[in-house]
């Protein structure tokens, strides 16, 4: 670890004076601050860098450093509370926002250190116990006692002290919760005893807390994918092999491939767990052809003919990595997730796009080529490959959609994002971006307001943006408002009884307009002009 406070003692020093300075604070803190030497050790040996910045105050010299240490401590008392929660393994540059307020001594609140006692008498590492504190913060604030009467029975579950600790600190919430959280401590551990116990999944653990930690990590995956907790224990089990052959790292990231589909996160879950073989699959990096695959998943020449005349931006070629989002673009999701789940997962392991030249558009090539011969190649790219990761393809309409998508990849992904949780459908909302690719160029702001503004006072719905997703582009204060305001004022006066629909409303030009309204009232324009017309009317779409 580099302690960088400590620039002022030669390198070769470094590491004598680091030790010099742990046992000043050990002696410190047992002999003048009456903690047990024990934890007095524990503390000194794991806040490195709260210690290296008391060392730095300290001018060094190899024969009285350990005294000068001494005198400086008796007379700058440290705050202890910084090299307690150090010590426990919390963040240093975090440690502030856990001081507190007031205190300087550990015997001004000894709640704390008393808990981190009786746990690390019973075994827990004490550098471990910030994991603890960070997640289950309650845990700090029990009777020592009673909690380590908590942690005795749990060993009648049939586990011993190590792995007893190795659980708790994944799964803290067991040792922090009240009476009403009974029911669900009891279901984990209904769940890890069916699986380490009735399975004999115990003998495949090292017998050391790392190890327990690990394998705990790999469950809890499970349980933040919403898996029910106390009905997994036997389908955890009868796939044990997933927790002992797979690193934790592997089943996130499949469980975040199937997930981008939009499907309930359980039955994720559930399908890592019932169909293990895609476990082994790699899908990240292998090109596929979108109607390739298709065919390959079980359609018919007839249901990719189908596909292909209403989703054309989506053909084409595209990575392994994105077709969670391609199917969402095809609204195939749930048939696609459908064929995992129920026996066709094989097909997704066995697919290869064989022909390198199959489904590779010129157009796009040429584009492509184009793009990297530009000034900002770097920047336009990233775009493309957004427009790639929520399913447009390797074809020419996407290279379209390209050339109006103004703003960078990140800004542009936070505008797709936002009229995804307005509740615009996914394969909707990629058919509006083709037909209306300057959507994407609108502030998540602004976009949030027009969106209100139809629905709430226009009295329209979510679904009149499939036919006119150009409202988006129209500016709301001068366009967008003044005229909806105009048309209900005359057909409030009896000037109109035609109700005009949003984009015969706001897509009419300005001469067009006013030209309509004046067939209504030769004195109508007048009144829009002076009234409701907001000069400098822009329509961004143009």
């Amino acid at each position: 670890m580099k302690l960088p406070n400590l620039n002022k003692i030669p390198i070769k020093y470094r590491p004598k004076a680091i030790e010099i300075a742990q046992k000043a604070l050990t002696d410190y803190l047992h002999s003048t601050r009456s903690l047990p030497f024990t934890y007095a050790e524990h503390i000194s040996k794991n806040s490195l860098l709260s210690l290296s910045d008391v060392a730095s105050k300290v001018r060094y010299s190899p024969a009285t450093f350990f005294k000068s240490l001494q005198r400086f401590l008796r007379y700058h008392p440290i705050n202890e509370f910084e090299f307690f929660y150090e010590s426990i393994g919390i963040n240093y540059l975090e440690i502030n926002g856990f001081l507190p307020h007031n205190k300087f001594f550990l015997c001004e609140d000894l709640r704390v250190l008393n808990v981190a006692c009786a746990l690390c008498s019973f075994g827990f590492p004490w550098n471990h116990l910030g994991e603890l504190y960070r997640e289950e913060v309650s845990i700090f604030s029990r009777d020592p006692s009673e909690l380590s009467k908590m942690l005795h029975g749990f060993k009648e579950h049939g586990f011993d002290s190590v792995s007893v600790i190795g659980i708790c600190l994944v799964f803290p919430h067991v040792l922090g919760g009240g009476p009403e959280t009974h029911g669900e401590v009891d279901s984990v551990w209904g769940d890890l005893r069916k699986l380490f116990i009735d399975f004999d999944l115990v003998n495949f653990v090292e017998g050391n807390v790392d190890a327990w930690v690990e394998i705990c990590r790999k469950i809890r995956v499970f349980y933040d994918l919403g898996c029910e907790k106390g009905k997994m224990g036997e389908v955890m089990g009868r796939s044990k092999i997933t927790f002992v052959k797979y690193p934790e790292e592997v089943l996130v990231k499949k469980a975040e491939f199937f997930a981008r589909l939009g499907v309930n996160k359980s039955d994720v879950g559930l399908l890592l767990l019932e169909r293990r073989e895609i476990l082994d699959f790699d899908l990240e990096d292998p090109v596929i052809s979108v109607l390739g695959i298709l065919k390959h998943l079980g359609m018919n020449d007839t249901q990719l003919k189908a596909v292909a005349q209403e989703y054309p931006y989506v053909l084409g070629r595209n990575k392994m990595a994105n077709l969670p989002h391609v199917m969402r673009a095809l609204d195939l999701h749930k048939w696609f997730f459908n064929q995992m789940r129920f026996g066709n997962h094989h097909l997704l392991g066995t697919y290869f796009i064989g022909n390198p030249n199959k489904d590779l558009d010129k157009d796009y090539k040429s584009s492509l080529d184009k793009i990297h011969s530009t000034r900002t190649p770097v920047h336009t790219l990233s775009k493309l490959k957004f427009l790639h990761s929520i399913g447009f393809g390797e074809n020419k309409l996407t290279v379209e959609v390209l050339a109006d998508s103004h703003g960078t990849s990140t800004e542009i992904k936070k505008r797709f994002d936002c009229l995804l949780r307005s509740g615009i459908e996914y394969a909707k909302l990629c058919k509006m971006v083709r037909l209306s690719p300057k959507i994407l160029n609108q502030n998540p702001e602004i976009i949030e307001r027009k969106i209100e503004f139809l629905c709430k006072d226009m009295g329209s719905s979510l679904q009149y943006l499939d036919l006119f997703p150009a409202y988006l582009c129209y500016d709301l204060e001068k366009r967008i408002k003044p005229r909806y305001f105009f048309h209900a004022w005359l057909l409030e006066k009896g000037l109109s009884v035609k109700r005009y629909s949003v984009s015969s409303m706001i897509a009419t030009s300005e001469k067009s307009f006013i030209a309509r309204v004046y067939g209504m009232h030769p004195a109508a324009p007048k009144q829009w002009l002076e009234c409701f017309s907001n000069p400098n009317q822009s329509c961004n779409c143009k």
